[in-house]
């Protein structure tokens, strides 16, 4: 019996190698040198996370992340609902959703660079409505900053938060509106005494999702900010190019140690949430 299980479990050996290799081993690197200092225990490196510079840009990644996925999970939220309105064999529908499944994975360099020849200082939409139109659409070079960030990231949040809350939407069963409809119920209380209820943890679970997403991201930023580290993966960048940061040069590993527990309890109750939402989904 221990010799099949064995056998059923080689083929998983690949995919266990994979995050032994890119997941574990990493996470454990952090962990260990961000406690450790010169080869012995230090908490020198945890305190340095409470400094002005470490604050600061904790509370812009979270303000970022928060704002982010906030827009994207209500505007998500309502394309998909749109999108569910049409029927299954839709052309609109299915141009959508491959639209959006595109967008969803366009990011990085990519992006940015999309934003900077659009709004940038010699952006096109910025000289043709400078020349007619007199405005100034890049201001004291916003889109380099973290509202410029908002806007980029909450371009490629809302079409995640379609593909992500879609099955939630497409969940709900007509009998159930029947149901409510033959009692009485109004549409607004159909939405309001049962929709609403049962999606709002498929809602709050893919916010938490698009919070996470944005907090982590990293390339999108380093290529459009070039000077100054307004978010933890920037901060994380000058502290790995730099000798020394705040006096300490393992300052890096317990930036992204802090990133690891705030996305790991993210998913953790996102985890929870999907859970609860998959009873009715069934």
């Amino acid at each position: 019996m221990v010799r099949g299980r064995v056998a059923d479990a080689l083929p998983l050996l690949p995919f266990f190698a994979i995050v032994g290799i890119f997941l574990i081993v990493p996470t454990v690197t952090v962990v260990v040198s961000a406690v450790t200092a010169d080869g012995r225990f230090s908490t020198s490196r945890i305190a340095a996370l409470f400094s002005d510079t470490a604050l600061t840009a904790l509370g812009r990644s979270v303000f970022l992340s928060g704002s982010t996925a906030l827009l994207g999970a209500v505007f998500g939220a309502l394309l998909a609902w749109l999108i569910v309105t049409r029927p299954a064999s839709s052309t609109i529908r299915r141009l959508v959703l491959s639209l959006c499944s595109v967008l969803a994975q366009f990011g990085g360099v990519a992006l940015a660079f999309a934003f900077l020849a659009t709004l940038g200082l010699n952006g096109v939409l910025t000289l043709w409505v400078q020349q007619h139109l007199g405005w100034n659409l890049a201001g004291s070079g916003w889109l380099y900053d973290l509202p410029g960030l908002v806007l980029v990231y909450t371009y490629f949040q809302i079409p995640l938060m379609v593909i992500v809350f879609l099955p939630a939407l497409e969940g709900l069963r007509a009998q159930w509106r029947e149901a409510a409809v033959s009692l009485g119920a109004s549409t607004w209380q159909y939405w309001r005494a049962v929709a609403v209820p049962l999606l709002t943890p498929a809602f709050l679970g893919a916010l938490l999702l698009l919070f996470a997403n944005a907090f982590a991201a990293y390339a999108t930023a380093a290529a459009l900010v070039s000077q100054g580290s307004p978010i933890l993966p920037l901060l994380i960048r000058a502290a790995l190019t730099s000798e020394v940061v705040l006096g300490q040069s393992g300052f890096a590993y317990a930036l992204a140690l802090e990133m690891i527990v705030v996305v790991a309890l993210v998913m953790g109750a996102y985890g929870l949430l999907v859970r609860r939402t998959s009873r009715w989904l069934r």
